[in-house]
């Protein structure tokens, strides 16, 4: 990539941002059905540098806003489902730091994400206990002197196979939990693509396995007891759950742009349908437009949501936001999940109404849009997001307060 574009940032509405998205749409769908991992167009998101571009201007960054960010990133889902999804866990990591004004920490990190790194993760397990409540893997001190020792085995390791660092939440000996962030070719640390959901299967979202790593004193960041950390509302879970939203929005917009081609490459319709044309059959159009007003509807959910998460965000201070703000990011987030949940694989299964049969040939591949919103909405369950809302709003339960919601 040239020079020039190195140095524009891909922010909505830029010629870096265009460029970009036309060299991973190409291909996408092959990808996905023949499991070819995208890991070239990693590396053209981090030649541009699209990880930095939440990162302010004056700390060498793109300076992009909240609401500019879920832009990209329904577009650049739009593409590639995937791809988007890979990043996950590296913007959330960015709005972290973002909330570390003037620490040490915030410059060592920014400054590899300015040169395009890519932060993944080891968060999840499959243990036996229940979401969010701790975890198996342990970080204990290392008995040959300064430094930590990890231990464990993770799952849903989202974009770790194509990062250059992760971040590995551990507890420790004194029931802390810590949060570590190593590079991902450390000795001990082995990533499995091993993933094998039927929807987003290009996402790395696999195991990641610690085997006596050893880890320095400054990759380590204290989080606290579970206690503590469920004291008081945040946002970072309302920006997680919401960036699935955002993913699922552009699996809606490809789900909308597939619809228009299907229609526009029929030679035939049936017999007995209103006009011989498919391009020219009101029935198959008004499913079209159906299907495009799901994802505008979708669109403006989320950038919607994406404001409130935005205003708590504004409100940080030493590190915490304002509770009434945080909650209702949090509620809003949730909301947006219950909405487009109610939809949105309908709007993928209607795909198949425009097309008929010779829609559902492997070859075409257009299974992978259902496939991909569903897998997306079962990370946090629906009905759970409802009645959390709904026990608000009745009896003024405040949500829960961990990052799963």
């Amino acid at each position: 990539m040239a020079t020039t574009a190195l140095r524009e940032h891909p922010l909505p509405g830029t010629p870096a941002l265009e460029r970009l998205l036309g060299e991973i749409a190409p291909g996408a769908s092959g990808r996905e059905r023949d499991r070819i991992a995208p890991f070239a167009e990693i590396g053209l998101i981090k030649d541009a540098r699209l990880g930095a571009i939440r990162v302010p201007v004056a700390e060498g960054g793109g300076g992009a806003t909240l609401r500019q960010l879920f832009e990209v990133l329904m577009a650049l889902a739009e593409a590639d489902s995937n791809v988007a999804h890979v990043l996950r866990v590296h913007f959330s990591y960015v709005e972290r730091l973002l909330d570390e004004p003037g620490t040490e920490r915030r410059a060592r990190w920014f400054a590899l994400v300015n040169e395009g790194k890519i932060f993944g993760n080891g968060i999840s397990e499959q243990n036996s206990r229940p979401v969010g409540l701790g975890f198996e893997t342990i970080l204990s001190p290392d008995p040959a002197g300064d430094g930590f020792r990890l231990n464990g085995e993770k799952f849903y390791s989202t974009g770790s196979l194509y990062s250059d660092y992760t971040q590995i939440y551990a507890s420790t000996p004194e029931e802390r939990i810590a949060a570590v962030t190593i590079p991902v070719g450390r000795e001990g640390v082995s990533i499995l693509d091993d993933w094998d959901g039927f929807g987003q299967r290009l996402t790395g979202t696999g195991t990641t396995r610690l085997d006596d790593v050893r880890v320095e004193p400054d990759e380590v960041v204290d989080l606290g007891s579970h206690e503590e950390l469920m004291e008081a509302p945040a946002i970072q879970g309302a920006f997680l759950q919401l960036y699935l939203q955002a993913v699922t929005v552009g699996a809606l917009r490809a789900v909308r742009n597939d619809a228009v081609a299907l229609v526009r490459r029929r030679r035939r319709s049936f017999s007995h349908a209103v006009d011989e044309s498919p391009t020219g059959d009101p029935q198959i159009l008004q499913v079209v437009g159906e299907i495009a007003a799901d994802a505008f509807a979708a669109e403006a959910i989320v950038l919607a949501a994406a404001e409130r998460i935005d205003a708590a965000g504004a409100s940080v201070v030493d590190g915490k936001p304002d509770p009434d703000l945080a909650e209702a990011a949090q509620l809003a987030a949730a909301q947006a999940k219950v909405a487009i949940d109610s939809f949105a694989p309908r709007a993928a299964t209607a795909l198949f109404d425009v097309g008929g049969a010779s829609a559902t040939q492997a070859a075409t591949n257009l299974d992978r849009h259902w496939r991909n919103i569903r897998t997306i909405s079962t990370h946090n369950p629906t009905f759970l997001k409802a009645s959390a809302v709904g026990d608000h709003l009745v009896n003024g339960t405040p949500p829960p307060r961990n990052g799963f919601f």
